[in-house]
C-alpha cells in the first residue's frame, strides 16, 4: 500500500484529503492559489497562507503510462497511467494522479484507449488519502 510523505508545508493538504476534501494552498494576502504547498507565496511574497476548499473538478492535461515502473509497490499493476489534471477552479494548479474507474479501484482499471487530453475528471481518494481521478462521464 502506497502511504504519502508528509512534510510540515503539505500536512495540511493530507489531512483534507483524509477527510475526502480536495483544497489547495493560498495566500492570505494576495488571494493566489498555488501547488505544491510552501512557506511563501511565490507572488507576492507573503508568509500568510489558507487552505481553500475546491471543486475536485478538472481535466486531463498529460499523460503517460510508466514502463517498466519506477517503484516496486506499482509493479502488479504495469502499465498504469499517470495523469496531469488541470483544476477546474484553479487552472494554473496541476496536480498528478492515476485514472481509475471508480474510488477504490486498481491502477489498470482504465483502459489507455479510454485517456483522452481534455477529459473533465473528478477527484476521488484511496484509503490513504492519496488523490486519484475519475471519468465525469465514464
Amino acid at each position: 500500500m502506497l502511504i504519502p510523505v508528509v512534510d510540515d508545508d503539505g500536512a495540511p493538504f493530507w489531512e483534507y484529503a483524509a477527510r475526502g476534501e480536495l483544497r489547495v494552498q493560498g495566500c492570505a494576502d494576495c488571494g493566489e492559489l498555488r501547488f505544491p504547498p510552501r512557506p511563501c507565496c511565490p507572488h507576492c511574497r507573503s508568509f500568510a497562507s489558507e487552505w481553500r476548499r475546491v471543486s475536485g473538478r478538472g481535466r486531463v492535461w498529460s499523460y503517460v503510462l510508466p514502463h517498466p515502473p519506477l517503484l516496486p509497490d506499482y509493479a502488479e499493476q504495469a502499465p498504469y497511467n499517470v495523469v496531469l489534471v488541470e483544476l477546474a477552479d484553479a487552472p494554473r494548479i496541476r496536480l498528478v494522479g492515476n485514472l481509475v474507474s471508480e474510488a477504490g479501484a486498481g491502477l489498470d482499471s482504465v483502459p489507455v484507449e479510454r485517456i483522452r487530453i481534455g477529459a473533465r475528471v473528478q477527484v476521488v481518494f484511496t484509503a490513504t488519502a492519496l488523490p486519484q481521478w475519475v471519468l465525469e462521464r465514464p
